[in-house]
């Protein structure tokens, strides 16, 4: 089972919820019910903020794998005042997180090793040398 648990939280189903009150008067004034395009508008907008609003207040979570007791929906996140690492709606509250120890660093690598050079046989060394080098 992967690790990642995505948008279980209170700020992604309250921004969901509201988002999608949005997306119904924006197609009731499609339709043409005419308060409902500028009031769908108005209402996603509010969802966008509502989110990032809940999330800062430490009911959304970091990206990312979590631990699994932190899995539950009315957990909230005690780690949002310094900011996540990575984290989009923390970087524009000005929350700059830095990376703890417990949370694994990206996949990506700029630098290569004489080991990931190799022909794809030996694709398993080049795997394991990465992981001992962590």
């Amino acid at each position: 089972m992967s690790l990642y648990d995505e948008g279980h939280t209170v700020a992604g189903w309250t921004g969901t919820a509201i988002g999608t009150a949005g997306s119904v008067a924006l197609g009731m004034g499609v339709c043409g019910w005419a308060p409902g395009i500028p009031l769908g508008i108005a209402v996603s907008v509010a969802a966008l903020l509502v989110t990032w609003v809940l999330h800062l207040a430490g009911w959304g979570k970091p990206p990312g794998p979590r631990p699994r007791d932190q899995w539950a929906l009315g957990v909230r996140d005690r780690s949002v005042r310094g900011g996540h690492p990575d984290c989009l709606g923390c970087r524009m509250a000005g929350r700059r997180g830095t990376r703890t120890a417990d949370l694994p660093e990206p996949a990506t690598s700029t630098t290569t090793t004489p080991a990931a050079t190799a022909p794809a046989a030996t694709g398993t060394a080049a795997v394991s040398t990465a992981d001992s080098s962590s």
